[in-house]
């Protein structure tokens, strides 16, 4: 949106850049949503887990400040890169068979007050023990 305003010779032009997005350049430190497509594995037997075995986290818009919540618990997280993530998961985190969520977070960037929106939590998935 544009607005131009004359007072005498003096013209005063006012720009409102719209959110974050590719047509806002003052949101390049904004970081974006983390999308979560899939994990692996899915699913696990509870009578045969293992001591600990790698989450893998498949999506986009990962960023190195990325991480995964299990469950509700922050993990440690490897940023593989921008559209892979992988955690460790123990036995101590699963307690019993049911199904036990899986999502990502990115924290909020600096990217003041300019309309632009920055970080943000994943959809959930589910890793299902049986």
């Amino acid at each position: 949106m544009r607005s131009v305003h004359r007072l005498g010779s003096l013209v005063i032009m006012l720009v409102v850049l719209p959110g974050c997005n590719a047509l806002n350049p003052l949101c390049g430190s904004a970081r974006p949503v983390p999308v979560l497509n899939s994990i692996s594995p899915t699913t696990m037997v509870f009578s045969q887990l293992p001591t600990s075995f790698p989450l893998t986290l498949t999506g986009s818009q990962f960023v190195s400040s990325s991480v995964v919540i299990f469950n509700g618990a922050t993990l440690a997280t490897t940023v593989n890169s921008s559209s892979q993530l992988t955690v460790t998961i123990t036995s101590s985190m699963i307690v019993a068979p049911g199904t036990y969520n899986v999502q990502v977070q990115t924290p909020a960037g600096n990217s003041g007050d300019l309309g632009c929106s920055s970080g943000g939590q994943s959809a959930r998935l589910t890793l299902t023990v049986t």
